[in-house]
């Protein structure tokens, strides 16, 4: 296993990133991550008013994969998500759904007990552990951190947790992958505009799959596989995760999309990743039974 601590940070997704670090196809990574702020929210005099902005979202790496190709893919296997003692959670005037409601910011420290986040004396938090930015370089111009796209970047997904893997389309030699913004706890939409924010650590296993294209990431669990698909509203996401998800299983079946369609309407949901960046996300998720039950195979 390799290590990767957070001196390197990256606040876009850019072609032209020098890499942090150049790994073999399959190796596994431990990175080192800081938290959405830049570690810069930890006591509650420390106010958002007066932090450095520019610091925000900030991504350890980029990472150059051996093998990675325009074209082709990158799997990226989440092994293990750990976390230092404290969160930071936030909402303010303009940001999340209820901006509206505010004219001023507030900040909400909390500590990580065991398997649980102290909210106060009477509410303890199972932990959900996540990531919330992850991805690699897009072809074009530099992508911001805050930002989802088909790169990957900030689509805040409760699904990309341990156990889970994900596939990237690569469109830049050696992908130049990177990962940060890690949640405790955040809930689907993150309608304040942050979860329970962390520093910490993610450990992945990074595999170049130079003859799988893709459009947008695909992520895989124990029990599904979906499409997750980010647009300027989360109408127009859904419906470019699901017609992903057709045109997928209509190549690699051969079934007609009229039946898949109606298949989807049965046994698929179309979930709300968040609601609150500049791009909104959903993940499109279909039960693997069902892709079996097709001969779907995605390799």
């Amino acid at each position: 296993m390799v290590e990767l601590g957070d001196e390197r940070v990256l606040y876009a997704f850019d072609r032209a990133a020098e890499p942090a670090l150049t790994v073999a196809s399959g190796e596994t990574v431990r990175i080192r991550t800081k938290d959405c702020f830049g570690n810069q929210v930890q006591t509650p005099e420390d106010v958002l008013d007066e932090i450095d902005w520019d610091r925000i979202n900030p991504a350890t790496g980029p990472i150059f994969v051996e093998g990675a190709v325009p074209g082709g893919a990158l799997k990226v296997e989440i092994q293990a998500i750990e976390f230092d003692g404290q969160t930071a959670s936030c909402t303010g005037e303009g940001e999340g759904v209820c901006g509206d409601c505010f004219n001023a910011w507030s900040t909400k420290l909390c500590s990580i007990e065991g398997d649980h986040l102290v909210w106060d004396e009477r509410l303890s938090i199972p932990l959900r552990p996540m990531i919330g930015v992850i991805g690699v370089a897009p072809a074009g111009e530099p992508v911001n951190c805050g930002t989802p796209g088909s790169h990957g970047g900030n689509m805040d997904n409760t699904a990309i947790t341990a156990g889970a893997t994900l596939y990237f389309p690569v469109a830049v030699e050696g992908a130049l992958f990177g990962l940060g913004d890690m949640h405790a706890v955040m809930g689907d939409g993150e309608v304040s505009v942050s979860g329970a924010e962390a520093a910490g650590h993610a450990t992945v296993k990074l595999t170049a799959l130079p003859e799988l294209s893709l459009v947008d990431p695909i992520i895989e669990n124990e029990t599904h596989l979906g499409i997750i698909a980010s647009a300027e509203s989360l109408d127009a996401a859904a419906d470019r995760a699901v017609h992903e998800m057709v045109d997928l299983i209509h190549e690699r079946t051969g079934r007609g999309k009229d039946e898949i369609i109606m298949l989807m309407s049965l046994v698929a949901d179309v979930q709300v990743c968040q609601m609150v960046d500049p791009e909104k996300t959903v993940r499109f998720m279909v039960p693997k039974y069902v892709l079996e039950a097709l001969d779907f195979q995605l390799l």
